[in-house]
């Protein structure tokens, strides 16, 4: 330890307060984030602490730690720690907690819980000052809020995905507005054509030639009809099937023969709403006997157990295992890939699966049921036409997930140096941190 550090507790460091409780009956709409022991769980019009915090899980979901910079209520399942400038670095102390293994203090076997004078007795290691705590904490920090954009751009492109999808397959808004103008006397290409790009005829007539005459190829391919069918009303020459139809599910698992000494492993916590967080490489004795799951390129994963947490994510590259607990959508075809994955992770299929889940404490569903969704399939040229549409924003998503993976790596190599004094801040090159 350097000199310039301390030797204390952890309970004169940042004591732990206990959480007060708040039914659900008795919240009031609001801005105020309520935290428990999972996380940030509702709102409420008040907050209970006044300052930014952090929220360590008491019971449950011992020892998960959450960051919250602004006012606050945490539950009475969860501990608090309330920010004083003066004595400690709020986002230092977060991460100082993630180093302490919080989470393995389980007190009580029957209900998980974590001891609070057991881990006010930890000792710990820190700067005697609160500059240097925050020199620290900027450079973590620095990364997790670069992870963080890549996440947001990313749900960003989902969404524009998800309205193409929408508006060509839901919706059907260029059939719709052929329609509409021969119904009017009217061209029905240039109604579709800007029914599909937005634009006005004017904006039209400014595009490239080359961009114009694809738009008007694209258009051609949309029916001018309807026609009914058990969905309702669909496009002509379309037809109702489910994503059965559309994929096959489960192609591939690892044996206990054939599971390999070495596995990068993607567990339901990590792929949450199109994300995945973490990839751990894992071996021997230590891989779970759930990591069976094997993932190529193109492979759409839906979580199986709480199917409402949205554990989900579209696979970027191969040489993945995943946990049975997800569902592996793998497109029959690959020009299906986007449509697929749009269709299983769309919100009607997420609240579906919700809905349908059982088990009480672990309420889950079926592979077969992931699969199962009322889909209106349009004819194939169609599909390529939109796959080549949104090909480049999930490439762009593809692209920002790798830089948040390689950023949390590298956060979670520097965490532990950093926050031990074995590296110093001094020492880093802070503008190669983030690409």
């Amino acid at each position: 330890m350097r000199s310039d550090w301390i030797d204390t507790t952890l309970g004169d460091f940042a004591p732990f307060n206990y959480g007060k409780a708040l039914p659900e009956r008795d919240r009031v709409p609001g801005d105020v984030p309520v935290i428990s022991s999972a996380g940030v769980t509702g709102v409420h019009a008040e907050a209970f602490v006044q300052s930014a915090g952090i929220v360590i899980g008491r019971k449950g979901t011992v020892g998960r730690i959450t960051l919250c910079m602004t006012p606050f209520w945490p539950i009475d399942t969860a501990f608090y720690i309330h920010d004083e400038p003066q004595k400690r670095d709020i986002r230092f102390t977060y991460y100082l907690l993630q180093t302490l293994g919080l989470d393995q203090m389980n007190s009580d076997s029957a209900v998980p819980g974590l001891n609070r004078d057991n881990a006010h007795a930890l000792p710990i290691s820190i700067p005697a000052t609160v500059k240097e705590q925050s020199q620290i904490s900027n450079i973590l920090s620095t990364l997790d809020e670069k992870i963080d954009l890549n996440r947001r751009i990313n749900q960003t492109l989902e969404a524009m995905a998800q309205a193409i999808f929408k508006s060509w397959f839901v919706d059907f808004d260029p059939v719709k507005a052929k329609i509409a103008a021969i119904e009017q006397g009217q061209d029905p290409l240039r109604a579709a054509m800007r029914a599909i790009s937005g634009k006005t005829d004017a904006e039209l007539d400014q595009m490239p030639r080359e961009h114009h005459d694809q738009l008007a190829a694209t258009a051609a391919l949309f029916p001018d009809a309807m026609q009914d069918s058990e969905l309702g009303e669909i496009p002509k020459g379309w037809a109702v099937g489910t994503l059965a139809d559309l994929c096959h599910l489960n192609p591939e698992s690892w044996s206990a023969r054939t599971l390999p000494d070495i596995v990068r492993y993607v567990d339901l916590a990590n792929a949450k709403g199109g994300e995945i967080s973490e990839v751990k490489s894992i071996g021997g004795k230590d891989i779970p006997s759930r990591a069976r799951r094997i993932l190529r390129y193109g492979d759409t994963i839906v979580g199986t157990v709480r199917p409402g947490n949205r554990s989900f994510a579209l696979i970027g590259e191969d040489g993945l295992t995943g946990s049975t607990g997800f569902a592996v959508l793998r497109p029959k075809s690959a020009h299906w890939l986007e449509f697929v994955h749009l269709v299983a992770t769309s919100e009607a299929n997420i609240e579906r699966l919700a809905h349908l889940a059982d088990g009480g404490a672990y309420p889950a569903v079926r592979p077969e049921i992931v699969i199962q969704e009322d889909v209106v399939i349009p004819a194939e040229s169609i599909v390529q036409a939109f796959s080549q549409n949104v090909k480049p924003l999930f490439a762009k998503i593809q692209k920002n997930r790798k830089s948040a993976i390689s950023l949390a790596e590298l956060r979670d190599t520097l965490l532990p140096k950093l926050l031990s004094g074995e590296l110093l801040v001094a020492d880093l090159d802070k503008g190669a941190l983030v690409p």
